[in-house]
């Protein structure tokens, strides 16, 4: 190979890692700390609304969105269109809060759900614009993606340090709706950015797959294998555990600034920073899980990640902001990895392993439907009907009693879960 064929090689793989390191920088600058903005806001019991707008939107635009860019208009054009409508909804409910100063409900969520129909779309175009460009460059998207992925997670911790650490007249922007201005900026960027990548040709309309299987409804017929009927029934179930300390970690570590004897600890004052820890670890866990799935198999592997989710739980329950506390906390942190990576990515290993080929994406667009739409969707509804009687609505605030609640729920699961779910060998359909 010539010199100048690997610079630009080299050239066109910055270019994509720029692409996810902004795709998720934009999540970053809010996903997390919202909660907390919200709660100061008097907003605290309509997290869950916030929270479930994502699972909610996932169920149909995913799928939708991909049909134009994969029939009408070339993927790069498209994820450029989505991210400048998610990011004018995003700077318009930014501009709304700090023209209302105590923003109302439906306003404020109306123009949230707004950007969210379309920024949920760019998680799997983003995907798809790195499979094509490198698949067009003559790569391997198995093997060049995952390390251009990885600065996606890069992107999301250096936003949300972000967010912790710069204040805007004296206030921080985890504590203000200047999150939502500086995620809808990003997004804008992003949008601009995207119309400089190389054309991802469309397929031809009269051609390709149907609409059916562009919404993946094939995949539907897995649940006639009983194997595959449980690990999804799981999927439902393991997904209700996903969002809830993205939802409302941060508000319950911002609750103790009305204490004089945790307000000025570190973990109060810079919760986004500790959270953070959370993706640094989801990020060196991405790595082990060949390696455990290799050794040990999916059933395993997944009780792994339910008794992470557990403790993960548990440690909030039993944590405080003020040393030797704040180290439960640290712990819940880095036991995310193993929580959220253990299930997702062995849960995508386990449908890729277990379905034919002609299904395969469909499979994988199911499992995610499962997991992050109807499970997630469920969970946080659950955990806004549990925050609103222990926290939000009650005359004391009870946060342990809610992470222990969440924490009991897991292991119920988990010992389901054991019992139920049979680890038959995979079998890999070609």
């Amino acid at each position: 190979m010539r010199k100048s064929d690997i610079l630009n090689g080299f050239g066109l793989k910055i270019r994509l890692v720029v692409l996810v390191f902004m795709q998720y920088a934009v999540w970053g600058a809010y996903l997390i700390s919202i909660g907390r903005y919200l709660a100061q806001a008097g907003l605290g019991s309509q997290i869950k609304w916030f929270f479930a707008a994502n699972g909610i939107v996932s169920l149909f635009m995913p799928a939708l969105v991909g049909i134009v860019a994969d029939r009408f208009i070339q993927a790069q054009k498209t994820l450029s269109v989505c991210h400048l409508l998610a990011g004018g909804f995003m700077l318009s409910a930014g501009f709304y809060c700090s023209a209302a100063g105590q923003p109302e409900f439906a306003p404020l969520f109306g123009l949230y759900a707004m950007s969210i129909v379309f920024f949920m779309p760019t998680v799997a175009l983003t995907n798809s614009v790195c499979y094509s460009i490198i698949g067009q460059a003559g790569g391997d998207p198995v093997k060049d993606y995952p390390p251009i992925r990885l600065f996606g997670t890069v992107g999301f911790i250096c936003s949300m340090l972000a967010v912790n650490f710069i204040s805007i007249d004296g206030i921080s922007m985890q504590n203000s709706y200047t999150q939502l201005i500086l995620s809808g900026f990003l997004s804008l960027a992003l949008s601009l950015y995207a119309l400089t990548l190389p054309s991802c040709p469309t397929a031809d309309a009269g051609a390709g797959r149907s609409l059916r299987e562009a919404l993946g409804l094939n995949a539907f017929s897995l649940f006639r294998v009983r194997q595959m009927a449980v690990f999804f029934g799981f999927c439902i179930l393991m997904g209700t555990a996903l969002q809830i300390t993205n939802g409302y970690a941060n508000t319950f570590l911002g609750s103790f600034s009305s204490n004089p004897v945790y307000a000025d600890t570190f973990a109060v004052k810079n919760s986004n920073a500790l959270l953070s820890l959370s993706q640094i670890s989801e990020t060196l866990c991405f790595l082990l899980v060949p390696f455990f799935m290799k050794r040990f198999g999916i059933k395993k592997v997944m009780l792994m990640s339910m008794t992470a989710w557990v403790l993960r739980f548990g440690l909030f329950g039993v944590g405080t902001p003020d040393m030797p506390g704040v180290l439960l906390f640290v712990l819940s942190c880095i036991l995310y990895g193993i929580a959220f990576d253990f299930y997702n990515i062995a849960g995508s290993l386990f449908v890729e392993q277990n379905v034919d080929r002609s299904i395969r994406a469909s499979a994988q667009g199911l499992f995610m439907m499962m997991s992050n739409g109807v499970g997630a969707t469920i969970g946080l509804m659950g955990a806004g009907a549990v925050m609103d009687r222990y926290v939000f609505r009650a005359a004391v605030a009870d946060w342990s009693r809610a992470w222990f609640i969440f924490a009991g729920y897991m292991v119920v699961v988990t010992l389901l879960f054991a019992v139920f779910f049979k680890d038959s060998k995979s079998k890999k359909n070609s």
